[in-house]
């Protein structure tokens, strides 16, 4: 096992010590403000996807409410097991995951032009959500059984390819959008595990070099496409720049405190696209307008942060990288689909946490809410 305590020099591991007070202060120590956060964003989004879907035959928010409630037992069990006990099984997991995303090349359900998630009677979910964290768990794993204390490129290499591999079956979906997903938490974790600059800098070169590949080889039209609007959105408004050109209208037009509850225009008059996933913060911004966006984002802001601050306070190495890696996955989740609205990044099929509707994606975020929690609470185990 690596030795953990040399490991993370941008991260300070607390020492050792017994906590004096009793197991009351102990539990109110423990950073409760992730699950609350997590609950009241999922209340705030069954509201925006009840006026977004109003008009819709499908009822997705009674579908929405049954999903944040096995997301409520899932981040339970989440909570309930150990990051060792995960760690364990990280491998098998893993295998899992990529078993699920192969046989969705040739027995998942289609749509929206992607074959990317499996489906029964309306319901199902996306594996790709499930190897978000099988793939954190296998790189913690990885990492912190490396023998130096700064990672070589070898061991860069084998990193990459234990995200890589999973991000090109989900890519062949194709679904570039989860496939990139997966980067931010590699990202954060090699660098965490001791990135030298030399190895930094071959690999800001082959990043270059893939995404050459990837616009020439890679991407499908409608793809490239999406990338030249986000340049130039104003080549096509009611073509390939539709869909940017309705955010941003409905994103302005909430103003200060918004047009109300199911009032919004670009939403009930359907003129916003796939508005109860995707584009669920431009309801949201339309309807409850700034004061509305900035609470949402205050929200979003204190979960990042208590999980860093659970990060900081962490007892071990795994623990820490963990949380990290399950965190940037979030973070990144939140950043983009924010910054897609106004025209800050590409627009592709990434949903907001707990707002947007979606089953996996749900249980991934209140799974992943569940585990960050079990860190903070064990972290005076045996103390």
């Amino acid at each position: 096992m690596r030795d953990t305590s040399g490991s993370f020099p941008t991260i300070a591991i607390p020492e050792d010590g017994r906590f004096t007070g009793g197991r009351l202060k102990r539990i109110e120590r423990v950073a409760w403000s992730l699950p609350v956060c997590a609950l009241a964003l999922a209340v705030a989004g069954l509201t925006v996807i009840q006026s977004a879907s109003v008009e819709m035959a499908t009822d997705f928010v009674s579908r929405q409410i049954v999903w944040v409630g096995l997301g409520v037992v899932v981040m339970i069990i989440g909570f309930s097991v150990s990051h060792t006990t995960l760690l364990r099984f990280a491998f098998p997991l893993y295998l899992a995951g990529l078993a699920m995303l192969g046989s969705l090349l040739f027995f998942g359900h289609e749509a929206g032009g992607a074959r990317s998630w499996f489906g029964i009677a309306g319901l199902g979910g996306q594996p790709a959500d499930f190897m978000k964290v099988a793939s954190v768990l296998m790189l913690v794993r990885y990492l912190c059984s490396a023998e130096n204390r700064r990672l070589h490129e070898r061991e860069v290499l084998i990193a990459a390819a234990i995200v890589g591999i999973p991000a090109a079956l989900i890519a062949l979906q194709p679904d570039l959008g989860s496939a990139v997903m997966l980067f931010p938490a590699l990202a954060s974790l090699v660098w965490l595990s001791g990135l030298r600059t030399k190895t930094l800098a071959a690999a800001f070169v082959l990043v270059v070099i893939t995404g050459a590949a990837a616009w020439t080889f890679g991407l499908k039209d409608y793809q490239r496409d999406r990338i030249l609007t986000f340049v130039q959105p104003e080549t096509d408004p009611l073509g390939r720049g539709y869909q940017l050109r309705q955010s941003k209208i409905a994103v302005g037009s909430g103003e200060l405190v918004g047009k109300g509850f199911m009032q919004g225009t670009q939403s009930q008059l359907r003129f916003l696209p796939v508005r109860h996933t995707d584009f669920v913060f431009a309801v949201l911004a339309e309807e409850r307008g700034f004061v509305g966006v900035l609470a949402t984002l205050a929200l979003f802001l204190y979960y990042l942060w208590s999980c860093v601050r659970v990060a900081t306070r962490g007892r071990d190495g795994q623990a820490i990288l963990l949380v990290i890696g399950l965190a940037s996955i979030m973070g990144f989740h939140i950043f983009y689909n924010t910054g897609m609205m106004i025209g800050l990044v590409p627009i592709t099929g990434i949903p907001l946490p707990f707002l947007s509707y979606g089953g996996s994606f749900t249980l991934f975020c209140f799974f992943s809410t569940g585990v960050i929690t079990g860190v903070d609470y064990r972290r005076w185990v045996n103390r």
